[in-house]
């Protein structure tokens, strides 16, 4: 699968002909060649996430038309801590995704690690921090003993982490016995991942810079590397006005959020997450690795990769994330119960995935994709309950929503395929 960054012309190069002065300022010209690029890219099926961007904005702005609470600090606020959860159990799935895999399991592995930790904690005194790790390592392992059974046996993963579904959810019983649910210390560490905010809008304000510095930094020491490998590159001019929109999204949210509580701890530990993942995806060997895989496993087998180490890497990342996902779930509610980890999560879970664009056929997408997706989610969610729209409609669009991306992914991959990209 060929990384766009490859290729400049789909990212932003700068399509001027020698000897033709170059109309108009900059940030014009930019403009036009980010336009020309653009209708290069939907040519090509080169879509990015253009169409989630937009299914997000017609999602407010028909929500805030319907209520003018809608887009208020306060909903917005509340919004960022409700996708954590879920969407730290997205991102695993999006490691599985790049191999043209799917992990059932992720509902049922987050609901183990909750109850792992929450009987340790409350039931038997063991201290948080050491529960906690427990029971993220729980989630490793119970992915680690799937994934290797899948490059083992060569059974897809689907089939496999169905088997797992109720393997770990009968475990989860289990590990709560009889008492059913077990609530949580409400001044704990884990009850504090969602209910703790950074009140100092200078937090808020930093993050919001540090983002937009980390983003320029990452897009030119990259295109310093390309210039100087005599590989094609991003002009200097798409890189500034990517960054500047970038900046002016990361301060409008900050000012947002500022106007309610502040920075929500939640928020800014999965933005953490989702940013260094994406780094290990886009930056790493082991990164690399999985993409190829992703391309092609028996390309990737005569290019002496590690399928059965890679394979296994990939599902124990699924069930970590699948576990810290859980976590957080559990602090939102300050509880455990015996429906842990059931229910929607994980539809929505693979939805969000799949609806921010990562690809169903394997090989493409990032972590960044299922932010975008469960913003998607989440904003439905919420524009359907402070609207009071039944849960039915709320399904039928989600689904519809979810639909219309396969659709969309099934035609950029043809679109590709017949540019020779696929």
């Amino acid at each position: 699968m060929r990384d766009t960054a490859e290729n400049p012309r789909a990212d932003g190069a700068e399509p001027v002909a020698e000897g033709r002065p170059a109309r108009g300022g900059p940030v014009a010209l930019a403009l036009r060649s980010g336009g020309a690029a653009l209708g290069r890219r939907f040519r090509a099926g080169e879509l990015g996430s253009l169409p989630v961007v937009l299914v997000l904005a017609t999602v407010w702005i028909i929500f805030q038309s319907l209520n003018a609470n809608f887009l208020s600090p306060r909903n917005l606020s509340n919004i960022s801590v409700d996708i954590v959860g879920t969407g730290m159990i997205a991102v695993g799935i999006v490691f599985v995704l790049l191999l043209g895999e799917l992990d059932l399991s992720v509902g049922s592995i987050s609901g183990l690690a909750a109850a792992i930790f929450a009987v340790l904690n409350v039931d038997n005194g063991v201290p948080e921090w050491i529960a906690l790790v427990a029971a993220v390592l729980a989630g490793t392992a119970a992915g680690a003993v799937q994934g290797y059974s899948c490059a083992k046996t060569r059974v897809p993963a689907f089939v496999l982490t169905l088997a797992g579904l109720l393997t770990w959810n009968g475990l989860m019983l289990a590990v709560l016995g009889t008492d059913g649910t077990v609530n949580l210390d409400e001044t704990g560490l884990v009850a504090k991942l969602t209910s703790y905010y950074f009140t100092n809008d200078a937090v808020a304000y930093g993050l919001a810079a540090v983002g937009a510095g980390a983003v320029f930094t990452i897009s030119y020491l990259d295109r310093r590397r390309r210039v100087a490998a005599g590989m094609r590159h991003r002009s200097m001019r798409y890189i500034a006005v990517r960054t500047g929109a970038i900046a002016v999204t990361a301060f409008v949210s900050a000012y947002l959020l500022n106007r309610f509580q502040g920075l929500p701890l939640a928020l800014l530990i999965f933005l953490v997450v989702v940013a260094g993942l994406d780094v290990v995806l886009r930056h790493t060997r082991y990164g690399r690795q999985v993409y190829a895989l992703g391309g092609g496993v028996e390309a990737a087998r005569r290019a002496s990769l590690n399928v059965t180490g890679i394979r296994t890497a990939v599902l124990a990342v699924s069930g970590t994330m699948a576990a810290v996902g859980g976590l957080f779930l559990a602090s939102r509610i300050t509880s455990v119960s015996q429906s842990s980890g059931s229910g929607l999560l994980l539809l929505n879970a693979i939805a969000a995935a799949v609806i921010g664009g990562t690809s169903l056929f394997g090989g493409r997408g990032t972590t960044w994709t299922a932010v975008l997706g469960m913003l998607v989610i989440q904003s439905i969610s919420s524009g359907m309950a402070i609207t009071d729209t039944p849960t039915a409609v709320q399904f039928v669009i989600t689904g519809g929503v979810l639909f219309a991306a396969v659709v969309i992914d099934a035609l950029a991959r043809r679109s590709q395929e017949a540019h020779g990209r696929a």
